[in-house]
């Protein structure tokens, strides 16, 4: 994970520093500006900032892995990699109501918005809890 942090914070010091040069550059061309690159670039800048605080800290946290390590051999990755869980269609519906909830704020039908908050909550609630029952239960 360390290597994939400073991947990301690489990227993360390079949008720092492109994105008020875009700015500058952009603000003396026109008379109005370009706000739709700046503002992509700002929330490109952040979103990175977020991966590399994730990765760091979860990197400080895990045992070095052997692909971190440089003595690391390709058998030393082998064995059971983690829990995958199966087949499921809660993520569908959760993706269903948020598309209804979508729908119902441009189109101005607050009732609509009402129903599909309902819904989503439903489907999130499944989502979360489906491995605490079924054939699936742990």
């Amino acid at each position: 994970m360390k290597a994939e942090a400073w991947i990301f914070a690489i990227c993360t010091i390079f949008l720092v520093l492109v994105t008020p040069a875009y700015w500058f550059i952009t603000e003396a061309g026109s008379t109005g500006g370009d706000w739709t690159g700046t503002s992509a670039l700002t929330m490109t800048t952040l979103l990175t900032l977020m991966v590399t605080i994730y990765l760091g800290f979860h990197a400080k946290k895990m045992d070095d892995r052997p692909e971190d390590r440089k003595d690391g051999e390709i058998a030393d990755g082998a064995g059971e990699l983690g829990f995958f869980p199966p087949y499921s269609w809660w993520p569908l519906w959760a993706a269903l109501t948020l598309g209804v909830m979508v729908f119902a704020i441009a189109m101005g039908a607050w009732w609509l918005f009402i129903i599909g908050t309902v819904l989503g909550a439903v489907a999130t609630c499944g989502l979360i809890f489906e491995f605490y029952r079924g054939e699936h239960a742990h």
